[in-house]
């Protein structure tokens, strides 16, 4: 459990108090951004390969217990969640690294960016919660209550950092888009537009779900289906 929680903190770590603030700055003067980006990619490997190791040997101990009438919701919940990471994940978005040249298109926001600014981390942070509440345990509080703060704290992190290095072709893109997701659309500021999801993205999104739930058993030892 040490362990795990010391992996959680370095993976947290890692984003919070270096991407996104001053000391990134700092360290890119130094290396360059090239280096810095390779460095912090491999530091987010370790952090994950460690989480992944240290989640598996911890010792099993119930908070609030596995809820399994949970078990029907999630099916439907990790559904979605699958669907804003793959189409997050293949969307041109100028929140991506190198996606600035999209802050100067006619149109910025277009597909699931008319939703939220940041799909992929909502989809992170829908998968995470939903494992949370469903398992129960100090080992998945503490890996799956890691990934949900981070995802939680991403996007503020990502559309400051956007902004002051982008400046009004940013302020543009976030007056028509909102970190919440449908807040944009509500606030009319933005319109759903379905036809732009791309039916081959929503496809990668249901091959994903298909895939973690009939390999669920196997990779975890616990099947998803109720």
């Amino acid at each position: 459990m040490t362990s795990l929680m010391l992996a959680a903190a370095f993976f947290v770590g890692i984003h919070v108090c270096i991407s996104g603030t001053p000391l990134r700055a700092a360290i890119v003067g130094r290396i360059g951004e090239q280096p810095f980006r390779g460095l912090f990619s491999l530091l987010s490997l370790v952090g994950i390969v460690w989480l992944s190791r240290a989640y598996a040997r911890a010792p099993l101990v119930e908070l609030w217990g596995h809820v399994g009438a949970l078990k029907p919701l999630a099916l439907i919940v990790i559904f979605v969640a699958c669907q804003f990471v793959a189409i997050g994940l293949t969307t041109p978005s100028p929140t991506a690294v190198g996606g600035e040249s999209r802050l100067d298109s006619t149109e910025p926001a277009q597909g699931i960016l008319r939703v939220t600014r940041h799909p992929f981390l909502w989809g992170v942070a829908i998968w995470a919660a939903m494992h949370l509440l469903l398992n129960g345990d100090a080992a998945s509080a503490v890996l799956f209550g890691a990934l949900l703060l981070l995802a939680v704290v991403g996007p503020p992190s990502i559309d400051a950092k956007r902004r002051r290095a982008f400046g009004q072709r940013w302020d543009r893109f976030a007056q028509v888009t909102s970190n919440l997701p449908f807040a944009a659309i509500a606030d009319k500021r933005n319109s759903f537009k379905p036809s732009e999801l791309g039916a081959w993205r929503i496809g990668v999104g249901v091959a994903l779900y298909a895939i973690f739930l009939f390999s669920h058993r196997w990779l975890f030892g616990v099947s998803p289906l109720p």
